[in-house]
């Protein structure tokens, strides 16, 4: 057969790696884990785990710093922009802290209110093994669910390659790792099994005019 078939609509989701990355997490934890002494955190879609108040910037120093010029550049490069010649045009990074023990997870949620969201690992728990049966993956959902799984009979769409159309995609946690992706994009934490901490950096990027945030 000669047709084609092609994707239109994607959704875009940014991985990056941050370079040298050992002492500026080995900074953000230590940060981390001050604040949860003394701070109770809040409690929104983690379970079993400690998440700061969304002010790390306030209280992070200069490795909260790093990180979210790190992330705004990532938005500058990612976003189209009209007006570029707009000076009074800023992003403004809302960051909280995530420690996550033994069995933490995070529900299905989503971040109103951004132009970007991300989550940035400062260590990952997993202490080098790759056995996938210590869970803690950052799964991002189609957006277009349910209707990818309303076809009758179970049946599911290909994609340009061949293979069975997914309704979500699982990411494993990587210390240094960056994924970026729409604020919209319904996303969890499968539960962690390991034994050690995970220490995760989430932010939210919104664009707004200079004096009006």
């Amino acid at each position: 057969m000669t047709a084609q078939v092609g994707h239109l609509f994607e959704t875009p989701v940014i991985v990056d790696t941050l370079a040298d990355a050992a002492a500026l997490n080995a900074e953000l934890a230590a940060i981390a884990r001050r604040r949860r002494e003394a701070h109770p955190g809040v409690a929104k879609s983690n379970w079993n785990g400690w998440q700061s108040t969304p002010d790390m910037l306030g209280w992070g120093g200069e490795a909260a710093a790093t990180l979210a010029r790190h992330f705004i550049a990532l938005c500058q490069q990612y976003t189209w922009q009209p007006h570029p010649e707009d000076e009074s045009f800023r992003w403004f990074v809302d960051m909280w802290a995530n420690i996550s023990p033994p069995r933490a997870a995070n529900e299905s949620h989503c971040h109103p209110g951004a132009v970007w969201s991300a989550v940035y690992y400062v260590d990952d728990g997993y202490a080098g093994s790759t056995d996938p049966a210590l869970g803690g993956e950052l799964v991002l959902y189609d957006p277009r669910m349910p209707m990818t799984r309303m076809l009758p009979l179970d049946l599911r769409y290909r994609g340009p390659d061949g293979k069975v159309a997914q309704s979500q995609m699982a990411m494993r946690a990587s210390a240094g790792r960056l994924v970026m992706f729409p604020p919209w994009l319904m996303h969890a934490v499968r539960p962690y099994f390991g034994e050690g901490e995970r220490i995760s950096i989430a932010m939210n990027a919104n664009a707004v005019r200079e004096g009006v945030r």
